[in-house]
């Protein structure tokens, strides 16, 4: 259900989002959910809508890492959700709502985990994996691996092996 230009009304669909997550939001994660993968909002809308957001301080940027903008909702910001999110129709609530609630999982998983590779000079692969919380990284490992099918494999696997990795490691390490 999207609502072309209605700007404030949007704005609330943002917001509810935020309170409905729980987390901090990378801007990448706010466009896939309400443009790509539902159709709250026109995309072109979307990203001048976060940047209102944040210039307004309904939302800020909590990161201090140097990865992707991490943003959250502000007090200001639930205090404008709860005087208008009547404005949101119940229709448009519920739909993301239950959105939220079937993927708020997958969504932390994929902010948290990040993977990337890169070709060194010798041929082979450096594969680099991230677990990110909202302030700093929480693990970071960086290996070579001898192709990029190697690479590959382990780059598409992080993210549902990130939490057990993290958790042998932490346990061989600290135990």
């Amino acid at each position: 259900m999207q609502v072309k230009g209605d700007s404030s009304l949007n704005k609330l669909i943002i917001l509810f989002v935020f309170d409905k997550m729980e987390v901090p939001l990378s801007e990448n994660t706010i466009l896939d959910m309400c443009c790509s993968s539902n159709n709250w909002i026109a995309y072109m809308d979307c990203q001048p809508i976060i940047a209102q957001l944040i210039e307004h301080g309904f939302i800020y940027d909590i990161s201090t890492s140097s990865g992707e903008p991490m943003y959250t909702i502000t007090p200001d910001g639930r205090v404008c959700l709860a005087n208008f999110f009547i404005k949101i129709p119940a229709s448009t609530r519920e739909e993301i709502a239950l959105f939220i609630k079937n993927n708020r999982n997958k969504y932390r998983r994929k902010q948290e985990c990040v993977a990337d590779y890169y070709m060194n000079k010798d041929g082979t692969y450096t594969v680099y994996l991230k677990i990110i919380e909202p302030i700093q990284p929480l693990l970071e490992l960086k290996f070579v691996v001898p192709n990029r099918q190697a690479a590959k494999d382990i780059y598409k696997k992080w993210e549902e092996k990130a939490a057990s990795v993290y958790s042998l490691i932490y346990d061989n390490l600290v135990d």
